[in-house]
């Protein structure tokens, strides 16, 4: 397993993401999240991943209580344990209270990393700032971050905090790269972590779907990048993804979860429908891109230039 060292911690390249665990958005089913989803955990923990990443509105609790029963004979240091508060009241004692009910619900005394899991405009960031410190200083988490924040309220979530805020978890793939441009190179100069999520966009960069193939599930089903217009255009982008794998000897989703991971400061954290595919995504850890592979994936990538739902839910072709 490769790993990131910021800040004085060390988290795995490849990390556990948990929205799936208990969700029935995702449809996996009663056994998934009964035993198969503290299976995958158990097993990321053995081939080196220790980034668990939850958050309290996750089937409502219940993935951080799938989390808490597959790391309870786990040794505390084996994981570095993630979650984040929903920003309904993001702010001071409410968020220490919120704090603790997740602590209560993973079974430990504290969290490695406490994220807001979004920005709340109406929330001003001396309140935001105040909530975390509430956080750090009653000892409920050993780092603070933020999710889904623009660099410019990142920045300034820690300049009025006054103490670093360790990571920005944004979605961030070959397909959705703005963070590539604007978070990584303040994450590699200040000592910081990008943590991205969807970083297969879905299953999107798997290159398993195509326009005669669709996916079912409600979650890709309502992502337009899985229309039958992207999955075409696309074809270019998962002609590169093979080309790169089978010099690897690898698969395409492997190769754009190395690709992420080739940048600097950066963490991806994939889910997993099983334990095969935490085995799968793992391995994406140890495929080392040439900086000629690299650019090539990114010179793909960027020629890809998917439509968007417009306001009436049509495609909007750019």
């Amino acid at each position: 397993m490769r790993f990131v060292e910021a800040a004085g911690v060390r988290m795995s390249a490849i990390g556990l993401g948990t929205w799936q665990f208990g969700s029935r958005e995702w449809g996996y089913g009663k056994e998934y999240a009964d035993h198969e989803a503290a299976a995958i955990v158990r097993r990321a923990l053995e081939l080196g991943v220790n980034v668990i990443d939850t958050a309290e509105v996750y089937a409502l609790g219940r993935s951080e209580r799938i989390v808490a029963a597959a790391i309870e004979d786990v040794g505390r240091d084996e994981v570095f344990l993630a979650t984040k508060v929903f920003p309904l009241f993001a702010f001071g004692a409410v968020m220490a209270a919120r704090a603790r009910a997740s602590l209560r619900r993973l079974g430990v005394d504290a969290a490695d990393l406490y994220q807001i899991h979004f920005p709340n405009p109406a929330i001003p960031f001396g309140l935001q700032a105040a909530g975390l410190a509430r956080v750090l200083d009653d000892g409920l988490a050993h780092h603070v971050g933020v999710s889904n924040y623009s660099l410019a309220g990142w920045r300034k979530v820690e300049d009025v905090l006054g103490r670093p805020v360790l990571s920005n978890q944004v979605q961030f793939s070959m397909v959705r790269r703005r963070p590539a441009e604007v978070m990584v190179p303040y994450a590699a100069s200040s000592d910081r972590v990008v943590i991205a999520y969807s970083p297969l966009a879905q299953g999107f960069l798997s290159a398993r779907y195509g326009p005669d193939n669709l996916p079912g599930g409600g979650v890709r089903r309502s992502n337009s990048l899985f229309s039958k217009d992207n999955l075409t255009r696309a074809a270019d982008l998962y002609d590169a993804l093979r080309d790169v794998a089978s010099s690897h000897d690898a698969e395409p989703a492997q190769v754009a979860l190395a690709w992420l991971i080739h940048h600097p400061h950066v963490v991806a954290i994939p889910g997993a429908s099983s334990v095969e595919q935490v085995e799968f995504n793992a391995a994406a850890a140890d495929i080392v891109l040439g900086d000629d592979e690299f650019a090539h994936l990114t010179k793909v990538a960027e020629e890809f230039t998917p439509a968007s739902r417009g306001p009436l839910g049509r495609l909007v072709r750019t």
